[in-house]
C-alpha cells in the first residue's frame, strides 16, 4: 500500500510538471494533445491486455480516433508529429513517458488501480484540454479540442462506473470536485 501511495505521489509531480496550458502556442499544444491521447490509448490498450475488462478496450478505441484527430490538426498545418511511428509506451515528451511509465505500473497492480488510472488520466485529459481552450485558437483546432473534451467527459463517467460497481473510492487530484460532479452529473 505504500509503495502504491509512493506511485500516486510521484504521478501528481509529474502530472503537475506535464500539463498543457493556454500560455501554450497552438503547435505546441497541439503536439502535446497528440501525445496525450496517444498515451491514453497505450495506456489503455496494456491495460486491457492485463485485466480484459472490455472498458479499457472501447476507450482505447476512442482515443485511436482522437489521435486520429489531432494528427488531422497536425497535418493540415503542417507541423511535425511528434508521435510518428513510436510503437506502444514511446513518447516524445520525457515527462509523458515517464508519466505513462508509472501510470502502466500503477493499474498493473489490481483491477481497481487501473480503473483509478483510468480516471486519472482523464482528469488529466479534461484538465489539459480546458487550458487550453483558453487560448488563442484556429476554429478548427477549437472544434477538435472541444469534441476531444466531449469524449473524455464520456470516458471519465465510464471509469467511474466501473469504479462504482468494483466498490471502490477515488479522490480527484487534477479536476476540483465540483468539476468532477458537473461532468458526471451529464
Amino acid at each position: 500500500m505504500k509503495r502504491a501511495m509512493n506511485v500516486f505521489l510521484v504521478l501528481i509531480v509529474f502530472i503537475a510538471t506535464a500539463t498543457a496550458s493556454s500560455t501554450m502556442s497552438e503547435e505546441a499544444g497541439i503536439a502535446y494533445m497528440r501525445e496525450e491521447e496517444k498515451l491514453a490509448q497505450d495506456v489503455y490498450n496494456v491495460l486491457y491486455e492485463i485485466w480484459g475488462l472490455k472498458v479499457f478496450k472501447n476507450i482505447a478505441q476512442a482515443e485511436a480516433r482522437h489521435t486520429g484527430a489531432v494528427l488531422s490538426l497536425i497535418e493540415g498545418f503542417g507541423y511535425e508529429d511528434p508521435a510518428g511511428e513510436n510503437e506502444i509506451g514511446v513518447f516524445k515528451n520525457e515527462e509523458l513517458q515517464a508519466l505513462y511509465d508509472y501510470l502502466v505500473e500503477m493499474g498493473s497492480e489490481s483491477l481497481l488501480g487501473a480503473v483509478k488510472v483510468g480516471l486519472l488520466v482523464e482528469e488529466t485529459d479534461i484538465k489539459d484540454l480546458e487550458e487550453l481552450l483558453e487560448g488563442k485558437l484556429d476554429a478548427r483546432t477549437e472544434r477538435v479540442y472541444r469534441n476531444l473534451l466531449a469524449g473524455s467527459e464520456n470516458h471519465l463517467r465510464a471509469f467511474y462506473r466501473q469504479l462504482e460497481k468494483l466498490g471502490g473510492d477515488y479522490s480527484w487530484s487534477v479536476l476540483d470536485f465540483e468539476r468532477a460532479m458537473e461532468i458526471l452529473s451529464k
